[in-house]
């Protein structure tokens, strides 16, 4: 199974935004809502999970966007405001962790995903693992 080294970090595709987290990911995860699909413009988004207080940005500023979420809330996406590259994500209903997108590692080749979530919301066409557990909506977190 692959692992992420901690500290890890990334950024988005032109340079202009870099993060780093100190903290070993809580979780990762395949979401396949239609916010993710239509912000990753595929039929998934993939996140490493990490506690709020280990995700650092380092370089430049992110631009949220709002949805809401069915956790109450709204779920605050973070864009690159240069190359628009999605970066993070923050859930209200879950203030204690970071989602952060596991494209925008700088090395993403340790991202090995433990669930797939909101498969209600997954198309007939998406091959998800098999072996991965499925959850309809969201995942324990934990707190």
């Amino acid at each position: 199974m692959a692992t992420i080294t901690t500290p890890f970090s990334g950024g988005c595709a032109c340079g202009a935004i870099r993060y780093e987290s100190t903290a070993a990911p809580m979780m990762m995860l395949n979401c396949h809502c239609r916010d993710c699909q239509q912000s990753s413009g595929g039929p998934s988004a993939s996140f490493v999970v990490v506690p709020t207080e280990a995700f650092k940005l380092l370089q430049g500023t992110l631009r949220f966007h709002a949805s809401p979420s069915h956790m109450g809330g709204k779920t605050h996406r973070g864009f690159c405001t240069e190359c628009g590259s999605p970066v993070i994500g923050k859930p209200d209903g879950v203030p204690h962790i970071v989602a952060i997108r596991a494209a925008s590692l700088d090395d993403p080749s340790g991202f090995s995903p433990q669930a797939d979530v909101w498969t209600c919301d997954a198309h007939p066409w998406d091959q998800m693992n098999p072996a991965l557990p499925k959850f309809e909506k969201y995942p324990p977190f934990g707190d």
